[in-house]
Order: C-alpha cells, then sequence, then structure tokens
C-alpha cells in the first residue's frame, strides 16, 4: 500500500519549486516565496528533517541541482542566478537578467545551466568553466523550460513553444565570449518551433525521461501530449484532454476550471506521469494508454509543484493556499504552504500498457 507523510518546518509562504537529487532519492530541495531555499532528508523519520536553509534577497521561482549533491542553483525575484553550495552555504551570482528569472535547469550531459527570465531571454552558463554566459533573446516571456539529455523546452507567453538541441545550444552559446562588461548575446534558432496545442497560457511543461516527447498544460484545466519526431505519423499522436474540473458549489451546470500548475514524469514507468492543478487534486495518467491511472484525495490547497524521487518510489507534492490569485489568501490561510511526500506502491504509477509487457 502507499502511504504519505508531511515534511515538517514546511517554508511560510508559498512554494515555486519541488526537486529532489537525480542520485539520491531521500534529498529534496523546496523553493519558496518567502525567500529560502530549504533542503531537506525526506528518509529522516518521522516527517523527514529540515537540513539546511538558504537565505536569498528576493523570492526564490526556481531552484535546481547541479553537478553533484552539494551543487544546487536558483532563480528569483532579484533578477540574479545563483549557484549554491550545499555544504558550505556559499552562494555565487552567475548572471544577472533584467527581470525576474522564472525557471532554472541544468543539464549534465553538456554540461550547462540554463535560466529563462521574465526579460525574454535565456542566460547559458558553463558552471564548469570561467567562460561568461551566453545570452539567448526570445520571442515571448518565457513561462516554463523543461529537460531531456539532448532537447530544451521552452514554454513562452502567446502560445509560443521553442524546442533546441542541448548539444547544438551549447556549442554555439560558447561559440563567441566578448570580454566583459560587454554581454554576449547570440540569435540561435531552435530546433522546432511550434505553436501550444492549447488554447490558453501555458502554465507548465515535463519532458518524457524517454527523450520521446513531453506534456504542456494550461491555466485553463488541460494537457497536451506531444512527440518530438516532427514526422507526420509521430504528429499524428498528440492529442489534450480536459482535468483539474470540479462541479459549481452554487449547482451552475458548468464545472468550475482549474489551472494545472504542475506535470512531472515517472522515471521509470514510460509514459506515466502527474499532474497538479489549482483544484488541490494529483491525478496519474497513463500517457500512452490515455487514461487516468488514479486520482488521490484533494489536498488541502492549490498544487504548485510535483517532483518524482529518481527511483520512482516517491512523489513531493507541494499544496499552497492562495496559489491562484497572487497569494492574496495565504496569511488569511495562515500561511500553511505543506510539502507532502507520498510512497507509491510497486505499481501504482504503471499505466495499462506498462503492465502487459
Amino acid at each position: 500500500m502507499s502511504s504519505q507523510f508531511e515534511l515538517a518546518e514546511a517554508p511560510g509562504d508559498a512554494i515555486s519549486a519541488v526537486k529532489f537529487a537525480p542520485g539520491n532519492s531521500s534529498r529534496l530541495l523546496v523553493a519558496s516565496w518567502d525567500k529560502n531555499v530549504y533542503l531537506y532528508d525526506t528518509h529522516a523519520a518521522p516527517g523527514g528533517k529540515l537540513l539546511k536553509k538558504f537565505e536569498h534577497r528576493a523570492p526564490v521561482l526556481d531552484v535546481c541541482w547541479g553537478a553533484d549533491e552539494n551543487e544546487a542553483f536558483t532563480g528569483g525575484l532579484d533578477w540574479d542566478v545563483r549557484r549554491v553550495d550545499l555544504e558550505t552555504g556559499e552562494q555565487t551570482v552567475l548572471s544577472s537578467h533584467e527581470a525576474g528569472v522564472k525557471a532554472v535547469v541544468y543539464s549534465p550531459e553538456t554540461p550547462t545551466l540554463i535560466s529563462a527570465s521574465w526579460d525574454s531571454t535565456l542566460h547559458v552558463h558553463f558552471p564548469s568553466s570561467t567562460q561568461p554566459p551566453t545570452t539567448v533573446p526570445l520571442p515571448s516571456k518565457p513561462f516554463s523550460l523543461a529537460l531531456t539529455p539532448t532537447k530544451l523546452v521552452v514554454a513562452m507567453a502567446s502560445r509560443a513553444l521553442h524546442i533546441y538541441a542541448l548539444p547544438s545550444l551549447s556549442i554555439l552559446a560558447s561559440q563567441s565570449a566578448p570580454a566583459p562588461p560587454e554581454k554576449n548575446v547570440v540569435e540561435i534558432e531552435p530546433w522546432q518551433r511550434r505553436e501550444s496545442s492549447l488554447k490558453f497560457m501555458t502554465r507548465a511543461v515535463a519532458t518524457m525521461p524517454d527523450d520521446a516527447g513531453y506534456a504542456s498544460s494550461s491555466i485553463e484545466g488541460r494537457v497536451a501530449v506531444e512527440w518530438f519526431d516532427p514526422a507526420p505519423e509521430s504528429q499524428a499522436r498528440k492529442y489534450a484532454f480536459k482535468c483539474h474540473r470540479q462541479p459549481d458549489p452554487s449547482g451552475a451546470a458548468a464545472d468550475v476550471v482549474y489551472p494545472v500548475n504542475a506535470l512531472a514524469f515517472h522515471p521509470a514507468e514510460r509514459g506515466s506521469f502527474a499532474s497538479g492543478g489549482g483544484d488541490g487534486v494529483v491525478a496519474l495518467w497513463d500517457g500512452r494508454a490515455k487514461r487516468r491511472i488514479r486520482q488521490y484525495q484533494r489536498y488541502p490547497a492549490s498544487i504548485a509543484a510535483l517532483a518524482f524521487s529518481p527511483d520512482g518510489r516517491s512523489l513531493a507534492v507541494a499544496s499552497c493556499p492562495g496559489f491562484e490569485d497572487g497569494m492574496e489568501d495565504l496569511s488569511a490561510a495562515g500561511g500553511q504552504s505543506r510539502v507532502f511526500v507520498r510512497e507509491l506502491a510497486e505499481g501504482e504509477a504503471r499505466g495499462k500498457a506498462g503492465r502487459k509487457e
């Protein structure tokens, strides 16, 4: 049977990201609007253990792990991209955008760190070298980033979506590096330009672990599943579906539609992914069979972020009151941002296709 527990010493404001260490299913990073990043040991009983807290100058909008378990990268409303030494607590500013940093992702294969800012740019960093970062202009404001070993997906405003080949992006970004203080700005053509299959603003994007495609979600209670392969037969497989809708409490015929704030693919069960919505619901989906595997009991508030552990046995769920309306209700709700860790039973995230194999 599956079980669930709540992490002790949760952040004091809305949660923006939860990330398990790629090689360690017990270490979890949590980024928050309370200007801190939290490091937990989720296997310490009971309720996990807060190991360290790293204070920033402004709300932290995203966090990712770096080359090892002692390195993390952050971005937030101070406009800076930072490296954090998780052992010593030392912070180093790697670059500064001209607006808030919405997302950061690290590619160990290249190796590069990529940040996306509301100034409509990407910064491509090379953390293992002294080379300065490269600025890549975007056509619209970015909302979400997701990586595979070979591709970067950038979901933006105006329903625009860019897919970059990571090796090419890294090589092109590293080719020209002017001497400081000049900025290194390089126009890099994406491998593919796409328009979102969803009619409304994109909220989140997540990539399949097998490098085959991605899922995206919108503010209007829908999720789309698409494949990278540009061949017509692969593109014909893409689809979208409605989710995270609840009956109107007033009795109206139409459902209340909630944004789908978070997506996460299971690392082992091929095609299975989780979605989290403003309705406080987390659902597991079989992306290949186009069906819902299960839906969990409603959480106390809107789901802000999701993450599977690398062994696929745990699912971190961040729940935040007031997330839908700019956190205006957070203090009224007692400031109860909460992080739950669901321990999955064997086969709990397995789709129909996986059971046949």
